[in-house]
């Protein structure tokens, strides 16, 4: 990063965002939190829950000095610049929207809704507040993702013409969260989405058309297997994901003269290195693969100064709600195709 005439870096002049989060679910605790209470810019100042008990052992565990008994009481607080909204994915709007109305921006967890016309609304929410609303796709700040987006467009692989996603693990647990449908469970929303963000990530632009095939649990009702097939007019993705398969990941994008592979794409460990892979094809065994290694970095503290910054100084920001819309449009069609079981337009 560069540093300003008096030899400081420019976020050395901005003061901390202080952010208040609802809930205390477990992914949150002990993941994507951890990774945000690293950033100068992110000041972890409140936590919410439903149950004090609960939000007091929470905030203590991560040394988040306040805690509330309810959500309301959080938006209420005027202090609070910033929510980090963790939520149950059917409740991602409701309380967006709540915290944006109480002069609080937003960042929400994906899936920002359970359909497009839900997450549109808060396009006219951010427009009707001034409040910045974005998805969480902590990926598309991880230097990973945006070298294999840099070599896509420099023409390092010739032209872009097919992106390949799998992504899957296991869980039979019927008291979990991805496991209960009427709560926006299930493969599509849960892991499905890395692969159609993504895809329109490096792309650049976005898919016309849908179709999916899905293979849905006779107990839960969520879709444990789903893959699918976008058209980006003459290129296409071609995923997988998966709620009952083997744990894995990875990402391949194929180009005209070469393609990229990413080791690690979407749940980038914290604590070690990442790699990924540029091979001109030449050999069939990989061995033509030349490795980039990444410093080791938190997607989730990146994600979380990137927002931080973008409050106090302006600027873009990753993920918006507009492109959270047009990501809901896909699975929308994704949907629908895997129930007419043709193509759906998007």
């Amino acid at each position: 990063m560069s540093t300003s005439a008096e030899g400081r870096k420019p976020d050395e002049n901005l003061t901390p965002v202080r952010w208040g989060v609802l809930g205390a679910s477990q992914f949150a605790l002990k993941v994507s939190l951890r990774g945000m209470k690293r950033g100068p810019l992110t000041q972890l100042a409140a936590l919410a829950s439903r149950d004090i008990g609960k939000a007091r052992a929470a905030a203590q565990s991560l040394g988040i000095p306040r805690a509330y008994g309810s959500y309301d009481e959080l938006l209420d607080d005027p202090e609070i610049d910033a929510i980090y909204n963790p939520l149950p994915n059917h409740l991602h709007v409701k309380w967006t929207a709540r915290a944006a109305r109480a002069g609080k921006h937003v960042l929400c967890e994906k899936p920002i809704a359970l359909s497009a016309k839900d997450a549109a609304a808060l396009v006219d929410v951010q427009h009707e507040t001034g409040k910045l609303i974005a998805e969480a796709f902590m990926i598309r700040n991880h230097p990973q993702w945006q070298q294999a987006r840099d070599w896509v467009r420099s023409g390092r692989i010739g032209d872009l013409v097919s992106v390949q996603t799998a992504f899957s693990y296991f869980n039979r647990d019927a008291t979990n969260i991805r496991n209960r449908k009427e709560v926006g469970g299930g493969a599509l929303y849960d892991i499905g989405c890395y692969a159609v963000n993504t895809s329109r990530f490096l792309f650049g632009r976005e898919p016309v058309r849908a179709m999916a095939l899905i293979e849905r649990d006779p107990e839960f009702g969520t879709d444990r297997l789903t893959s699918g097939l976008l058209d980006y007019g003459g290129a296409h993705l071609t995923f997988t994901c998966s709620t009952q398969a083997v744990a894995y990941q990875r990402v391949n994008a194929l180009g005209t003269r070469g393609r990229i592979e990413i080791e690690i794409p979407f749940n980038a460990p914290a604590d070690q290195p990442c790699r990924i892979f540029l091979d001109d094809g030449s050999t069939l065994d990989c061995s033509s693969a030349r490795v980039s290694s990444f410093p080791i970095v938190d997607q989730y503290h990146l994600q979380s100064e990137a927002f931080s910054r973008a409050i106090r100084a302006g600027g873009p920001v990753e993920n918006p709600i507009e492109v959270a819309v047009r990501n809901m449009r896909v699975i929308d069609a994704l949907f629908r195709s895997a129930e007419s079981g043709r193509w759906e337009k998007i």
